[in-house]
């Protein structure tokens, strides 16, 4: 089973997972790139992931079996399991508890050659939606403190296989960068009394230096302070904690604009690998009013190296006004 531990200096816990260990695709220098007739994911292959847990499907068609547009199943070499305790304990100065949590995977698309951006904004709309059923229903189980919600496309930004995916973690407590997200945001409230995040959104579109795109729910941002080259956040413009709150019609909106931004950076990049993660509030905290849920997307242009794991600093090249403005201007493809 995996194991959680946590260091006793910087407050991090670590997932110990032997099971993800025995994924083919680890510690490897090339990427995975399984050819149509061996891809678990695409449409077919239903029998080569575990059973599915949400689909959107056709009429009539059956649970494992062809006619599915989106399936959500466990992931077959999960970092956490759901069954068992979490049996926390102490090993001398250390802690340490059971891996429990969930392990999920969203197949966005029957079809291998697709990508995110590809789809129909009703098709990006599912994908939203199957992220805010899956959270609403892992939020039953009391163990889980904290659902993560992220997607790698392409090698360079951690996938393992080329089919569109993403995937979602709960566990079972709230991560050390979410603590400090909400301290800081916390914090700012309790000075001010207002949402940091709001106070953010209406600077920045009164300035409108720095907004990518918007429409009458969503603004796409540069942020202030970037740590990555036209790395962006979505921001939703009516205050909201949890991501699971989000209405059909906001994720009607989120889509459209999700397609959009995604457009534009491959159009200015040529295809950028990626990462983005929902930042929301941990599980038991409901409709908080320092909290504001959000997206960041992060093309993945640079490296990590020793000077930012060394210091926690973050070189980045492109000035976040410099890339707005070349992303505003441009014509998305079609």
């Amino acid at each position: 089973m995996s194991e959680l531990r946590k260091d006793p200096i910087s407050g991090h816990w670590v997932i110990i997972s032997t099971e993800r260990g025995s994924r083919p695709s680890d510690f490897g220098s090339s990427p995975a790139t399984a050819p149509v007739e061996f891809c678990p994911f695409c449409e077919g292959h239903e029998d080569k992931t575990p059973p599915e847990i949400f689909s959107f499907r056709e009429e009539n068609s059956k649970p494992n079996q062809r006619g599915w547009s989106l399936r959500v199943v466990p992931n077959k070499f999960p970092a956490l399991r759901i069954e068992g305790y979490l049996e926390r304990k102490g090993d001398g100065i250390y802690d340490r508890m059971n891996g429990i949590g969930a392990h999920e995977v969203v197949i966005e698309t029957p079809h291998h050659a697709q990508i995110l951006s590809s789809l129909s904004e009703q098709m990006i709309g599912r994908v939203f939606i199957a992220y805010r059923e899956r959270i609403r229903d892992l939020a039953n189980d009391r163990r889980f403190r904290f659902c993560i919600v992220f997607k790698n496309q392409g090698f360079h930004a951690g996938a393992t296989l080329l089919h569109a995916h993403s995937q979602i973690v709960a566990l079972p407590i709230t991560p050390q960068w979410v603590e400090n997200e909400l301290g800081g945001a916390r914090r700012y409230y309790n000075q001010k009394e207002r949402c940091i995040f709001c106070d953010i959104l209406r600077q920045e579109l009164d300035d409108d230096v720095r907004i990518v795109t918007k429409n009458d729910h969503f603004a796409a941002i540069a942020p202030y302070a970037p740590r990555f080259p036209f790395e962006t956040w979505i921001l939703p413009l009516d205050h909201c904690s949890n991501y699971e709150d989000i209405s059909y019609e906001q994720i009607q909106a989120l889509a459209s604009l999700i397609k959009d931004l995604l457009c534009r950076l491959e159009t200015a990049l040529e295809y950028p690998p990626f990462n983005y993660m929902i930042h929301t509030s941990p599980l038991p905290v409901r409709g908080n009013n320092y909290y504001h849920w959000h997206i960041e997307l992060i093309p993945r242009l640079t490296s990590t190296a020793g000077f930012e794991w060394g210091t926690g600093f973050y070189i980045n090249p492109t000035p976040p006004e410099d890339a707005a403005v070349f992303l505003r201007k441009l014509r998305p493809r079609e």
